[in-house]
């Protein structure tokens, strides 16, 4: 690899590490193993970078997500949404790091507005992946109505989740609480 790629690989440990707020570039000079001048010559800036490698971070589990939660043989939708939410919450169980670096990236982007257009450009790619997974089609097919309406509800449902997850993890909401939720919802929703 060259110092692009290295620093980049070193931002990504370090998130997962040290988080947004609290990693230097010292830090990921140390972990990829190059000069702290090298982070301005390649990304510009430390917040870039970090931006950039949790970005691709959250693609990286975005596909290994589309893949684990490919429909099942016999096609029932119903079973295929509880087990997506068992891998999220699971998810969230698990890399609590890698969740809290993307709240740390939303307070960045209320402080740096140049991060923000990044940041919008990421919800629109994480709705129009949401709604393709649950809708069992290339992200390519998902209509905008679709990636506006679902993608943004499941992805303001996970956010939620996510949240009680980081800040209260002894009481965390399991998958099946959050299904029985949306049961009581859509019956308050009607038709």
């Amino acid at each position: 690899m060259g110092n692009r790629e290295d620093l980049l690989a070193g931002a990504k440990r370090c998130l997962r590490e040290k988080g947004y707020d609290r990693t230097s570039v010292r830090d990921i000079a140390a972990e990829a193993g190059v000069s702290t001048a090298a982070i301005g010559y390649h990304y510009g800036s430390r917040e870039a970078l970090l931006t950039q490698a949790l970005f691709d971070l959250l693609d990286e589990w975005g596909d290994s997500l589309g893949r684990a939660l490919a429909p099942a043989a016999d096609g029932d939708a119903v079973r295929g949404f509880a087990r997506m939410w068992d891998g999220l919450v699971e998810q969230f169980r698990e890399h609590p790091d890698l969740w809290l670096a993307t709240v740390e990236l939303f307070l960045q982007a209320r402080r740096q507005p140049e991060l923000r257009p990044r940041l919008v450009e990421g919800f629109a790619e994480g709705r129009r992946g949401m709604a393709a997974i649950l809708r069992s089609v290339p992200e390519e097919e998902v209509p905008d109505r679709d990636a506006r309406a679902l993608g943004m509800v499941q992805m303001a449902l996970m956010s939620g989740v996510m949240i009680q997850s980081l800040g209260d993890p002894a009481n965390a909401p399991t998958a099946a609480e959050v299904l029985a939720g949306l049961r009581a919802l859509a019956e308050l929703a009607g038709p």
